[in-house]
Order: C-alpha cells, then structure tokens, then sequence
C-alpha cells in the first residue's frame, strides 16, 4: 500500500516508480481553444506556480500550449508536459509519428509523459510497445496510460517490458473506483484524475457544502485537496485565472480521515464521461 502522500506546496510531487517528480497538481486543457485563450491560461498558471501542465492531440490546442509554455519565460525543465495519443492513431508506426507531431505542434524536444488516451481494443499493446521505445530513446521521461480498467492494465501487464507510470482516470466523489486505485498503487501506477468536478456537474449536488463550510473553503478546493490527500494527481481544467489561482489554494489546511471516508463514501458508479468498457470514438 501506499504511504501517506507528502504535501507541501503548488509545486510538490509524486515520485513515479521510475524515480521522476510528476507534480501533483497540474492544469488540465480539455476544451480550451488553441488560440490566446489557451496561451493565456498557461502563462497565468506558470506564474502562479503551477509547473504541471496537460493536453492531448484529440484538444487540438498543443500549438497553443506551446508558445504559453515558451512566452512563460520559465525554463522548459522546470515544467512538467504531459500529451496523448489519439485512439485513431493507435499501432505502433502510427503511435511514432503521431508522437512527433504533437512534439512538434508544442514546439519541445522531448515530452514529460506521454499517454495512451483511451483502451483501443486491439491496438493499445502495439501502441505500448511504440511507448516503450520512446522512452527508451530518451523522447519522453515517464509513459502511462489513460481510462483504463484493472482488466486493460492486466491484459497490457501481461506482454509489456515496462508497467506504466500512470494512469489516468475520470475520478471525483461519485466515482472513486477504489479497487483500481488500490490496484494501481499495489503495482506503483501513479493514479491520476481527470474531471475532479464532473465538468462542473459536482457543484449543484451540494454533496461538499458541509464540508467546504467547515474548513473556510469552496467546495472544488475541499475536492481537490480530497485528491491530493488521496494520492492522486489532480488536473483542474479552467482558463479563468481567478479559478486557476483558486484551485491552487489548497495548502492551507488538510481534511481529516473522517473528511476523506466521508468523500469516498459518496461513490455511486456515476460517470460524467464515457465507459472505457463502452466507447465508440
């Protein structure tokens, strides 16, 4: 099992068991526009402090993502980039050339992480081997995989050199999934959530409010810090910077055990996004 995580700062991380530093919160990209908004976002978080930063080709925003990381003025070490390879683009040959594309949409040398975004089936363990060699070419420091199940990362687990480093899952308070993170954790896969606020859904249900009242917070930070707390990396999505800033404000108090029961206890099965056992995209 995992120790109890570390937390510190906006820029404290997680050690990945091939011993890089993934910062544990980041700034998810999903929807936001390749243009000055994405620019714009990413300067702000970086100058904030976030040093973690998420996007896929399937955002089509890489371009974006980019010139905000170059136009930071931090340099590229010190920033953590995580892309991922489209489902239509899945196979080995294709994994390599969709891998230089991205690179070369951002404009970097190399990637932080590379994932694979959803379980293809029939494809993802060629897409692994493609993943597997480049890391093994120094293109990319960390590789993992993204949406998929115990039985995906089994069935991958069973052919692969390298187990992968991560992965990423649509989690929140309705959908904790506790036996994957567990799994994860006993074979040292860093879980990472993606949609911690069920694309906004988890602010009407009122399920934090006791909560947020309690510790002076708003409900996102009581979840974000849930996350951390947790031992998952957190990737809020917002292009506003006061909500970039805001979710960045958890550092300043921790919730107690009793909190954190409470929380995992609210798991329905409730997705906000699709079925990695049931997609068609």
């Amino acid at each position: 099992m995992k120790n109890k995580p570390v937390i510190t700062d906006i820029q404290g991380s997680f050690t990945l068991h091939n011993g890089v530093q993934m910062p544990y919160l980041g700034l998810g990209t999903y929807q936001s526009d390749n243009d000055q908004e994405v620019v714009d976002a990413i300067k702000g978080a970086i100058d904030i402090g976030y040093r973690h930063i998420d996007t896929a080709a399937a955002y089509k925003n890489e371009q974006g993502v980019g010139k905000g990381i170059k136009e930071s003025g931090i340099d590229r070490k010190e920033i953590f980039v995580v892309s991922k390879v489209w489902n239509d683009d899945q196979g080995y040959e294709s994994t390599l050339k969709a891998f230089d594309e991205s690179l070369n949409r951002l404009g970097l040398e190399y990637l932080d992480l590379y994932l694979i975004h959803w379980p293809v089936t029939g494809k993802y363990k060629e897409t692994w081997k493609a993943l597997e060699y480049l890391y093994a070419q120094k293109k990319i420091r960390a590789i993992g995989v993204s949406n998929f199940l115990k039985h995906h990362l089994e069935d991958l687990m069973k052919d692969c050199t390298i187990v992968p480093m991560v992965n990423q899952m649509e989690f929140h308070p309705l959908l904790v999934q506790q036996n994957l993170v567990d799994f994860c954790n006993e074979n040292s896969i860093q879980y990472e959530s993606w949609s911690p606020f069920m694309q906004g859904k988890v602010f009407a249900l009122h399920i934090c409010n006791d909560l947020a009242k309690k510790h002076r917070k708003s409900v996102a930070q009581i979840i974000l810090r849930w996350n951390l707390q947790k031992g998952v990396i957190a990737i809020p999505k917002s292009v506003h910077i006061d909500r970039i800033t805001s979710n960045a404000d958890i550092f300043d108090f921790e919730l107690s055990e009793e909190d954190i029961n409470f929380l995992d206890s609210l798991e329905n099965g409730q997705r906000s996004g699709p079925d990695p056992d049931n997609f068609n995209f």
